[in-house]
C-alpha cells in the first residue's frame, strides 16, 4: 500500500524527472521503520526508490550503493531478490545515494497472523536463500566468513554504544555473553539476509509462497543461524494449531541437515540486534532527524527487548 509522502520526506519530483529524462508521480511505502521507500510511476512503468533515513547515519549503515550491488549479485540466482535498474552516487538530485528497483505485487504480513501455508512457505524461502552457492564469485564477494561472528558482535556493539539515550543495565550482560560465548560455524557460510521477517516478504495472493525478499542492505556471507536466530524473535508462540517456532526450527534443520545446537546463541545475538535497530530509530526521532510520530515510544521497545535478552542469556 501506497500513501502520501509524510511531511519532511518529500522528493524533488522536478529534479527527479529531469535525471531519469521522464515525468514521474511520487508517492511512499509508509511501513518502513528504517530507510524511505517511495513508488516512483512513469509513463512507461512502475519503480521502487530507496533512500537512507534523514539526518546522520550510523557508519556503514543505510548503504544503498551496496545494496544496489548485493540484488545485482543475488537476483540472478535467487528470483526473491528484486531486480535492480539503476544507481544514482549524486546527492545532488534528491539529497542522498538512492536506487531503482522493480516494484513487485503481492501482500505483506503485518497485523494479522500468518497461515500454516505461509509459515511453510517462509521457511522454505530461507532455506532456498541459504542454498545460493556462494562461491560464485559475484555472491563470494559480498562477505568474508571467516570471523563473521566476531565482527557482528563487535559492529552491533559499536552501533549499541552510538545511539545510546538512556542506561540498560542488563544489556551489559547482553554484550558480555555475546563476546565471551562465540560459538563455532554450524557449517558451510551462505548468504545471510540479516532482516529476515514477515514484514520483510511479499506472499503470493494465495499466501503459499514468497513472491519477493525485501531489505538486503545488511545481506553478507556468514552463518545462516543468524537468519534463523533473528526470525525467531518475531515468531509468536501462538496456540496449539499454530505454526510454532519449534516447527519452524524442525522444518529448517530437515532440509538443511545443519547442528541448531547452539541456536540459542543466535537467538540472543537476533534479540540485541532487534533491540539496536530500534534504538538507532529512537535516537534519530530524539535527535530531531525523523518527525515520524510511530518512534515516539520506541525506547519501551527497547527495554523489553534487552530484559528478554538478559533472560535467554539467564536460562541459556
Amino acid at each position: 500500500m501506497t500513501a502520501p509522502v509524510r511531511p519532511g520526506e518529500e522528493i524533488d519530483a522536478a529534479a527527479l524527472a529531469k535525471y531519469l529524462g521522464t515525468p514521474v508521480e511520487i508517492e511512499q511505502f509508509p511501513d518502513g521503520h528504517s530507510n524511505l521507500v517511495y513508488l516512483v510511476r512513469t509513463p512507461e512503468r512502475e519503480f521502487v526508490l530507496r533512500r537512507p533515513p534523514l539526518g546522520p547515519v550510523a557508519p556503514k549503515a543505510h548503504d544503498m550503493a551496496r545494496e544496489y550491488r548485493v540484488l545485482s549479485a543475488i537476483h540472478p540466482y535467487f528470483p526473491e531478490a528484486p531486480r535492480v535498474f539503476q544507481l544514482c552516487q549524486d546527492p545532488s538530485i534528491i539529497g542522498a545515494t538512492f536506487f531503482l528497483m522493480e516494484r513487485r505485487h503481492g501482500f505483506v504480513l503485518r497485523d494479522e497472523a500468518p497461515s500454516l501455508q505461509a509459515c511453510e512457505a517462509f521457511v522454505d524461502c530461507l532455506v532456498r536463500l541459504h542454498a545460493v552457492d556462494v562461491s560464485i564469485p559475484e555472491i563470494a564477494a559480498l562477505g568474508k566468513p571467516d570471523g563473521f561472528l566476531e565482527r557482528q558482535v563487535l559492529g552491533w556493539s559499536d552501533r549499541w554504544q552510538r545511539a545510546r539515550t538512556q542506561e540498560y543495565p542488563d544489556m551489559e550482560r547482553v554484550i558480555a555473553f555475546l563476546q565471551n560465548e562465540l560459538p563455532p560455524p554450524s557449517g558451510p557460510p551462505t548468504i545471510v539476509h540479516n532482516d529476515f521477517k514477515f514484514d520483510n516478504v511479499m506472499l503470493s495472493p494465495e499466501g503459499d509462497r514468497v513472491d519477493a525478499v525485501l531489505d538486503w542492505e545488511m545481506a553478507t556471507i556468514g552463518d545462516p543461524l543468524t537468519d534463523l536466530g533473528l526470525a525467531l524473535c518475531y515468531w509468536a508462540s501462538g496456540p496449539a494449531d499454530f505454526y510454532r517456532s519449534d516447527d519452524f526450527v524442525l522444518r529448517y534443520a530437515r532440509q538443511t541437515g545443519r547442528s541448531m545446537r547452539h541456536l540459542t546463541y543466535h537467538r540472543v545475538l537476533g534479540i540485541f540486534k532487534l533491540a539496536v535497530i530500534l534504538q538507532q530509530i529512537y535516537f534519530r526521532y530524539v535527535r530531531g532527524q525523523t518527525k515520524d510520530e510511530r518512534f515516539r515510544d520506541l525506547d519501551q521497545r527497547v527495554g523489553e527487548l534487552v530484559r528478554w535478552a538478559a533472560y535467554t542469556v539467564d536460562v541459556a
